[in-house]
């Protein structure tokens, strides 16, 4: 009997000091590593992701509109710089209302863990037919939207010295995708919102802001009109700001904070919002600092990530004339590579395109330059070649 207990005391203690050792040391992970090798910071039983060797691989859907084209640059860059991520293809075809190939990249997409995509749009305006976008958020409960904006000192825009980071909920809220027509004539649109979803994201905003040294977080709102729906996501993100004394909280209704934007926008830091707020807020920013072929978007649950061009649209570039400004898909890949923990290579890449936005100043004409996406392209590459043949590469 002494004997069992001693060995069960000395499991125990085993136990707690691997726990502690696998706390510790969860900070050096990269943010893929935490999500799929840390079962103790991460409270779900792990798939074992797709990675052979040092190298990742990572689900590719192209989407539509200029999407194929960025993919295929973007495959170009990676190969110049020697990246250690093998992309696989998935095709998910917006026009037809079959749900074979959405099902397919979402088995992917769990096999693999990561993703990178452009944007798909929704084919048809019927009742009935699925955004693809909202789909693939929701059946991975991607309930975050990561979107940081800030001014690229190259870029001619209304303001300068812009740095705000959007936290937007991704499942729920207006994009419930619940309508019907109650009888004819008569929409009724259903906006849902609950505390467990609004708290998490809350939790997730100023867990952000303590990480990135950020110090206020705004929520923003409709609650004087909307005063469950809204007032309730008030209130959850109120209730998490207690718990984070150091950080300053305010809120602000989503039409005043529009105006806000345009005529003051450095009073924000970081902002909470509602999945149609979120959409509404990132395209002012961006059209403030640029537009939207800068910008990359980052999609998190507790299980998986996707990394996508920031406002999910494509401007007014047109598929195959050259035209498309690369940046923003550039973007979601540093994004994506820094989670991955690839942080070299991350650096690398970041700083080529820094260097060809704003000391180079080669600009697609949504910037108001003259140059093809193929010249943006060719300049990241370089770049990208140099800095990675004068690395003096060792074993970590």
């Amino acid at each position: 009997m002494a004997l069992s207990q001693h060995l069960c005391n000395f499991a125990l203690t085993s136990f707690r000091s691997l726990e502690a050792l696998s706390i510790r040391h969860a900070a050096t992970l990269s943010a893929f590593d935490i999500q799929h090798k840390t079962p103790v910071t991460r409270k779900f039983n792990p798939l074992p992701k797709a990675q052979y060797g040092g190298r990742h691989t990572v689900t590719m859907i192209p989407g539509g509109g200029i999407g194929p084209e960025l993919m295929q640059h973007l495959k170009e860059v990676f190969r110049v710089g020697g990246i250690p991520v093998d992309f696989e293809l998935v095709q998910v075809d917006p026009k037809t209302g079959a749900s074979e190939d959405l099902d397919y990249a979402i088995t992917s997409i769990r096999r693999n863990g990561v993703a990178i995509k452009g944007n798909i749009e929704t084919g048809s305006m019927e009742a009935g037919v699925t955004s693809r976008n909202v789909a693939l958020r929701n059946e991975l409960d991607l309930y975050v939207s990561v979107l940081d904006c800030k001014s690229y000192p190259g870029v001619s825009s209304r303001h300068s010295g812009i740095d705000i980071s959007i936290i937007r909920q991704n499942t729920e809220g207006e994009y419930a995708m619940l309508e019907h027509e109650s009888v004819h004539g008569v929409v009724e649109s259903m906006k849902v919102v609950t505390a467990e979803n609004a708290e998490r994201l809350a939790r997730f905003a100023f867990e952000y802001a303590k990480r990135n040294n950020r110090k206020k977080v705004t929520t923003i709102h409709k609650a004087n009109i909307m005063k469950l729906s809204d007032g309730l996501f008030l209130e959850s993100t109120k209730k998490i700001a207690k718990l984070y004394p150091e950080i300053e909280h305010n809120s602000m209704i989503i039409d005043n904070c529009c105006m806000q934007l345009v005529s003051n926008p450095h009073q924000f830091d970081v902002m909470i919002t509602t999945n149609l707020y979120g959409s509404i807020v990132s395209n002012v920013i961006c059209g403030l600092i640029g537009g939207a072929g800068l910008f990359s978007g980052k999609n998190y649950g507790d299980h998986y990530a996707i990394f996508e061009p920031g406002t999910r649209n494509t401007g007014t570039a047109i598929a195959g004339k050259n035209i498309a400004n690369p940046i923003a898909m550039l973007n979601a890949s540093v994004d994506m590579l820094e989670h991955l923990g690839h942080m070299t290579h991350a650096n690398i890449l970041k700083s080529a395109i820094d260097t060809t936005v704003n000391i180079d100043k080669i600009h697609t004409a949504d910037l108001g330059g003259t140059a093809k996406t193929s010249d943006v392209i060719e300049n990241i590459s370089k770049l990208v070649l140099d800095a990675t043949r004068s690395m003096k590469w060792t074993l970590q």
